[in-house]
């Protein structure tokens, strides 16, 4: 705290190209000994990554002189009791090209509060005054910030002086410093802005438009007026990337240009669909989690995992409504989406960890399985985004069956709008089990401990019908196959075989990237990490090798010739059928539907006007 007794943080970027943020804190004297801390996670990534790794050095200057602080764990450390001011400085290393940490060069600076401010122990709520300096180098002449952190006196490039109510305020702003290109726009009468970093030659003012539009769609879902004053997109354009975190009032994104649209082009691109995607799903988080809190995750203070049942909820929820925005804002059409939706069923059905983990247990065990996937995790885990987002699908239509259209989940997410968000209420372990099973007015036939406490396969062919949508699962056609769009009456694929093994090129031949637990390749003894280098004594092509052994007839036993570590090891595969893995959607003909399921189509897509 300074003379004006508030925490002071100067922000500092010395020499770009060191990749690193120099820090100073002014903190007061309590009379005690005071304890520094860095977070060990950020919200919103449910892993530990021990940010204060990245400390390179801390000392501290009170009235006794200068000395170093004393370690108590790996992300604390002690300050000494004196009376009068207290200045700590510290150089944090920021070299992590991600949306969850600290990036420096000489292009930009970027950071997340928890990997560079450290909290003061005891003092969480008191005011928390920052001061961000432009950099001196050359190459950060015309840098600017973009932030939602409260400005108190800024300049005309936004250095200047900023302020958070709180520490848990401060770490949820993350500060983009760069050349980058922006646009402004408005939702619902509040400004939001569209920062880009990175080379690109993006039509921005399309890019606004559709966001614009989906954004709309989503505030129109929870039936209030926006609940923040201003919106910030953060983009990190680069060659090859993709990934995204939400915050209160903005979120920091990482794209590749290749997704980004040019000026002059018509349609959305596959690459484009996937930027919106994204763009949606991190905005719906400004209520659902952000908002819409889960308790365990609300209450945690960042030392150490904090424990939820709930994320194929908040996240699994939010995975659904971020694709199925696209096509209620008439930006992509519903064919478009059924793609999609088609591809995530197809996901799902090839992780054989559904019939293993349940999406609640997957949402307990996020900091130890879901994110620190191994080379098994197919085998053994399943996904809360993906299978939360088809529980999503299922639940939305058993509450339009139950109520007869009257409510659903646009409905459900209100209400929890209404009670826990508005009220900035944590939400319970059960509460939206127990809303929905009231909302409803039965018992759902079992569903939540079927489905989401369980790992009963789900009921989604059915599910969709009650939408006038088709689906079939059929084996795939080849290794760029995650289902799709196709007809009622689309001839089944040409017969293939299969040995449940996924491979990747490697120059000597084909890596195996995954087994299929209780597949062919499985008994015949491959493994993660074998290196293909011959099929029945030809030497392999890695674009081949999927080929030939689709090809083979059904009394084929293939010798594989792979090294695994440095030995060369023969293993004989008897390939099978391919399985019904891969998903196809259609929308049924509304001349075969009867009135009651045309107008639930129309109303899960939002096309009232178009039958």
């Amino acid at each position: 705290m300074n003379s004006n007794g508030r925490l002071q943080y100067r922000v500092l970027i010395p020499e770009p190209t060191n990749h690193q943020i120099c820090v100073e804190l002014s903190v007061p004297a309590q009379g005690a000994a005071l304890d520094l801390a860095l977070p060990a996670w950020i919200p919103g990534s449910y892993m530990i990554r021990d940010f204060a790794r990245n400390v390179l050095e801390i000392s501290a200057t009170d009235a006794n002189g200068s000395y170093n602080p004393r370690p108590v764990d790996k992300q604390t450390w002690r300050l000494r009791p004196v009376a009068g001011l207290i200045v700590v400085r510290y150089l944090v290393h920021s070299n992590d090209l991600s949306v969850r940490g600290a990036h420096v060069d000489d292009l930009h600076a970027y950071f997340n509060g928890p990997c560079v401010f450290l909290r003061v122990v005891g003092l969480d709520q008191a005011r928390h005054d920052v001061l961000i300096e432009q950099p001196m180098h050359v190459a950060a002449t015309n840098w600017r910030v973009a932030t939602t952190l409260p400005a108190i006196e800024v300049d005309g490039k936004g250095f200047g002086s900023y302020s958070a109510p709180d520490y848990a305020s401060l770490i949820d702003y993350p500060v983009e410093i760069s050349d980058f290109e922006s646009l402004d726009f408005e939702v619902e009468n509040v400004p939001h802005r569209l920062v880009l970093t990175g080379v690109q030659k993006a039509d921005l003012g399309r890019i606004g438009g559709d966001l614009s539009q989906i954004c709309s769609i989503q505030a129109s879902i929870f039936g209030s007026p926006l609940p923040l004053d201003r919106y910030l997109f953060q983009v990190t354009v680069v060659g090859d990337g993709y990934g995204g975190l939400e915050h209160r009032d903005s979120t920091s994104l990482i794209c590749s240009r290749k997704d980004l649209p040019l000026a002059g082009q018509d349609g959305v691109s596959e690459g484009y669909r996937r930027f919106l995607g994204l763009c949606a799903h991190e905005y719906f988080h400004l209520w659902n989690v952000k908002r819409i809190r889960p308790a365990g995750i609300a209450e945690s203070d960042l030392s150490s995992e904090a424990y939820t049942h709930q994320l194929w909820a908040f996240e699994g929820f939010t995975s659904y409504y971020d694709d199925l925005a696209l096509v209620r804002a008439g930006v992509v059409q519903a064919s478009s989406y059924l793609e999609l939706l088609a591809q995530t069923i197809t996901r799902l059905i090839r992780s054989r960890g559904r019939l293993r983990q349940s999406v609640s247990e997957s949402s307990f065990f996020a900091w130890t399985k879901f994110y620190k996937q191994d080379e098994n995790a197919s085998n053994a885990i399943v996904s809360y985004y993906v299978k939360g987002a088809l529980i999503a699908l299922g639940l939305d239509v058993q509450l339009r069956l139950a109520t007869a259209g009257e409510r659903d989940l646009d409905s459900l997410l209100r209400l929890l709008w209404t009670d826990f968000g508005q009220k900035n209420r944590p939400v319970p372990e059960g509460e939206i089990e127990a809303r929905a099973l009231a909302m409803a007015g039965s018992d759902l036939d079992g569903f939540f401990d079927r489905y989401v406490h369980g790992t009963e396969e789900l009921p989604l062919e059915g599910w969709l019908a009650e939408l006038g949508v088709g689906m079939r699962l059929r084996p795939s056609t080849g290794g760029k196959d995650n289902g799709g769009i196709a007809p009622a009456d689309a001839p089944d694929p040409a017969p293939r075989k299969a040995i449940g093994a996924v491979f990747e090129a490697e120059p000597q031949g084909a890596r195996v990237t995954r087994v299929v637990e209780g597949s062919p390749a499985q008994r015949g003894g491959l493994a993660v990490g074998d290196v293909v280098v011959a099929l029945d004594g030809l030497r392999v092509i890695p674009d081949d090798l999927v080929t030939r052994i689709a090809d083979s007839v059904a009394e084929d036993l293939l010798e594989f010739h792979a090294f695994r570590r440095d030995e060369l090891r023969v293993f004989r595969v008897r390939p099978e059928p391919a399985p019904a893995d891969t998903c196809d959607l259609w929308l049924m003909d509304t001349a075969d539907l009867p009135e009651p399921v045309l107008r639930r189509r129309a109303a899960w897509l939002w096309q009232r006007n178009k039958g």
